[in-house]
């Protein structure tokens, strides 16, 4: 029985659709998909066919009244406002969704409200798993609500203080990274890009989901490290008193980071996990700088890493010469061969599977049950709490 798989994908910056477009291709043809998204854009040009509900966009929706406004959060949620109907809808529509599709298994990447709506509406969960400071009763009851979790990361980059029951139902990928291009060796990479062979080379990277890269901190980096070239990519965040120096070019977006990543000697990038693997995989050495996030999912990120000697990192962006140094120094230390182990080539293929035969498991024996197998309930049996 081939029950069909829906994915809940979060909208905020492209990571979670990317991940979620690279484990639908890695599953089987006959596999009825369908994708919740307030973000369907996200996925045009997909070429799996999917079936994809467009949810309505939450963020930002206004509470209609103060007294609304003020009802406390329970903590057993994050995000509940009173009053929306743009939530009201959203949960109406997925739930219809899990319904009408008769829905085999619910990815939800991530919410943890998602997952326990799941839960209610007896739809078998498995939620991505995030790093972070998540203890709290709302994360907990909604991993407690799943059927399974999957880690796109290595398991050498869990946190001691994930439950061990939690821990047990968790699938381990391996360093998942939805980037497909090909990597050049470093020599070749700088050809292409018109660099100096032998100049030391850093290289900043800032993905789409927060404010950029800091800006004035890069320019005391670039003074720090006057004969190192510093490319600095993606968006930055500006205060109006930064001075520019000739080692320091920022290139904005680009469409071939992949070369500027095997390019570098370098990388100073946050701690996303698509970023993490894409440096992973190029073979080059980090320093994480943690980007803000709920929870502290990129500072907990930052300290697996760094624990394991992945990377290099510090609590804070250096704002003096001697810290910078240090820092890189650091990072010119690092055996890069380490953080290259946690990138898995076939880390999308294995969750797939895994999702997979999951589902497959979960639902064995629901059309033509033999009743033969031992604690197989009969249609007369009843859970031991039911009324």
């Amino acid at each position: 029985m081939t029950k069909p798989i829906a994915f809940f994908v979060h909208h905020q910056g492209r990571g979670h659709a990317n991940r979620t477009m690279a484990l639908i291709e890695r599953m089987s043809p006959d596999r009825p998909v369908t994708i919740l998204t307030a973000g369907p854009e996200l996925f045009d040009g997909f070429e799996r066919p999917v079936d994809i509900v467009r949810l309505p966009n939450m963020i930002g929706a206004a509470v209609p009244t103060p007294r609304l406004f003020a009802e406390p959060t329970p903590q057993v949620m994050h995000c509940v406002p009173l009053g929306l109907a743009e939530m009201r809808r959203t949960m109406r529509l997925i739930v219809d969704a899990l319904d009408e599709r008769d829905v085999g298994l619910f990815v939800v990447d991530v919410s943890a409200e998602i997952a326990l709506l799941s839960r209610i509406a007896s739809t078998p969960c498995v939620q991505i798993r995030m790093h972070g400071d998540r203890s709290d009763i709302g994360h907990i009851g909604s991993y407690e609500a799943c059927v399974g979790m999957l880690a796109p990361f290595d398991e050498r980059l869990e946190q001691a203080d994930y439950p061990p029951e939690l821990r047990a139902k968790t699938f381990y990928s391996g360093g998942l990274c939805t980037t497909r291009e090909p990597v050049a060796e470093r020599a070749e990479a700088r050809r292409r890009l018109g660099l100096d062979p032998s100049r030391e080379t850093i290289v900043v990277l800032t993905g789409g989901g927060g404010a950029g890269t800091p800006y004035a901190p890069l320019t005391v980096g670039a003074r720090a490290a006057p004969d190192a070239l510093w490319l600095v990519l993606g968006p930055t965040l500006e205060e109006g008193h930064e001075t520019d120096f000739a080692n320091l070019q920022k290139l904005g977006w680009v469409p071939n980071v992949t070369d500027y990543l095997a390019a570098a000697d370098i990388v100073i990038a946050s701690a996303g996990d698509n970023t993490v693997h894409e440096v992973a995989r190029a073979g080059g050495r980090l320093v994480v700088m943690p980007e803000w996030r709920y929870f502290s999912e990129q500072h907990r990120k930052a300290e697996a890493l760094t624990r394991i000697g992945a990377a290099a990192s510090c609590p804070a962006w250096p704002g003096d010469f001697d810290a910078w140094r240090s820092l890189l120094g650091q990072a010119r230390a690092l055996d890069p061969s380490v953080l290259q182990s946690l990138h898995a080539p076939d880390a999308a293929s294995r969750a797939a599977a895994w999702l997979e035969d999951l589902t497959q498991t979960l639902w064995r024996g629901a059309e033509r049950p033999d009743r033969s197998e031992p604690g197989l309930p009969t249609p007369l049996q009843r859970p031991a709490n039911a009324a």
